[in-house]
């Protein structure tokens, strides 16, 4: 298990955590570059929190080292992988869930059929690589975010405005990112929505200030330190 160590969230989650060895779907939750980032940095977040080198499966070399840097995934810990078509991608990270000396392997996918699904998720259980896909959504691809795959999970990752601008960081004046994050699908857990703040240096997410000091019930541990990145488009 990969907790997030916020028990608001962990607590949906079968374990007490993402469950590893498996297929995990992440989306952004509207059309727009803020909202892929979103989506991006969530999914470094996760994968920086494992241990051990990632595969990242990509149709475009776009990624953006040092916003990946700032949520804890360290660039000498990348293996890029990048095909030549949508339809080589989901070979390719088949393929990479084969390798057991890989922690994660990211795919960046708009569609990925059933068949497809139940593939990479039989691969990761065999070996036990945790599968992370990325769904880019391109603007007419809102009805293939609906149908169902054989993901354990399914995330959507939306950018919100920032509040409490930073007197220090990256960027003076720019507030901690700030993410809807809703777990539309969890096989033998909860479904849930919350609203946080993005990733820190060692990628873990955290609830904002005036609602990490409500009752106990709804606490989580509160991130370390700032983060600001973005991801390169083209």
């Amino acid at each position: 298990m990969l907790p997030f160590g916020l028990p608001v969230i962990d607590h949906h989650l079968p374990g007490g955590g993402l469950p590893l060895g498996a297929v995990h779907e992440v989306s952004d939750g509207d059309v727009g570059p803020s909202h892929i980032a979103a989506a991006t940095l969530f999914v470094a977040g996760i994968v920086a929190r494992a241990s051990g080198p990632v595969l990242w499966c990509l149709r475009m070399p776009d990624l953006y080292a040092p916003a990946l840097a700032q949520v804890g995934l360290e660039p000498d810990r990348v293996i890029y992988g990048e095909a030549p078509d949508e339809r080589m991608l989901p070979l390719l990270i088949e393929e990479g869930l084969r390798h057991r000396s890989l922690a994660v392997v990211v795919g960046e996918l708009s569609r990925l059929p059933m068949v497809a699904s139940r593939r990479l998720q039989i691969a990761a259980e065999q070996s036990g690589v945790t599968a992370v896909l990325l769904r880019r959504r391109p603007q007419s691809a809102t009805a293939e975010f609906s149908q169902p795959t054989a993901s354990l999970t399914r995330w959507r990752v939306t950018a919100l405005p920032s509040t409490s601008p930073l007197v220090t960081g990256p960027v003076p004046g720019i507030g901690r990112p700030r993410w809807r994050v809703e777990l539309v699908r969890c096989r033998s857990g909860k479904v849930g929505e919350w609203e946080l703040e993005g990733c820190d240096a060692t990628g873990r997410l955290c609830l904002p200030a005036q609602m990490a000091h409500r009752p106990a019930a709804r606490d989580g541990q509160a991130g370390t330190g700032p983060s600001y990145a973005e991801r390169r488009v083209g």
